[in-house]
């Protein structure tokens, strides 16, 4: 049976999110906010937890599964990042964005993408997802918490508690999200290509 963290959104309890990193540490999945909608989690290095959150979505190996990190420093530990795109992801971090980078051999194959070798990777603005990264010690893997066969991510904590309380070891209700989803941004060409228009301003990063 999961727990039910309830935690403030802009000063989240040190103490409980503490106890929801454990719970990862343990290999259980946690559903928690962030800056597009709720998002479930894992441990990056636990090969079951990953099988189980693509169990709770639905989905097969060929979806991405994105990389939460705290800082751009450990975007560049996880992907290859060039003088180019470490300019583009500082003015563009943190925030509502996904990225596709090339990623490096710390990536577990199950988390980048089987044929091209990638990974999407981003730094949430949000402070309870920000405050959970910080409690695990590590980025974590992270997918959109729609339900499997319909279309819109949940965005009430107490409806995915009921929902989901015998497959996550926790819920984290920090509010409601903004329950749009994030924009993704290619940056393994040689220029920028949207390849999902979501949340964020696109001409703050030059590209509108």
């Amino acid at each position: 049976m999961a727990q039910l963290f309830v935690v403030h959104p802009e000063n989240p309890q040190i103490r409980l999110l503490k106890q929801a990193g454990q719970l990862l540490a343990d290999g259980g999945l946690v559903a928690v906010p962030t800056d597009s909608s709720y998002a479930v989690v894992a441990r990056l290095d636990d090969k079951s937890a990953a099988d189980a959150l693509r169990r709770l979505r639905g989905l097969d190996d060929r979806h991405h599964l994105t990389l939460l990190c705290r800082d751009l420093a450990e975007i560049g530990h996880f992907s290859r990042v060039d003088n180019r795109q470490y300019r583009f992801l500082k003015m563009a971090t943190p925030g509502p964005w996904t990225f596709i980078l090339e990623a490096t051999r710390e990536v577990p194959r199950r988390v980048s993408h089987p044929s091209r070798k990638t990974i999407g990777i981003r730094v949430p603005d949000n402070h309870v997802t920000l405050a959970l990264l910080e409690a695990a010690g590590s980025p974590l893997m992270s997918t959109t918490l729609i339900p499997e066969g319909e279309d819109e991510p949940m965005n009430d904590a107490q409806e995915i508690f009921n929902r989901y309380a015998n497959q996550l070891a926790a819920v984290i209700d920090g509010g409601p999200c903004p329950l749009q989803p994030t924009t993704v941004i290619d940056l393994t060409g040689d220029t920028p290509e949207i390849v999902r228009r979501g949340q964020g301003d696109l001409s703050a990063l030059g590209l509108d």
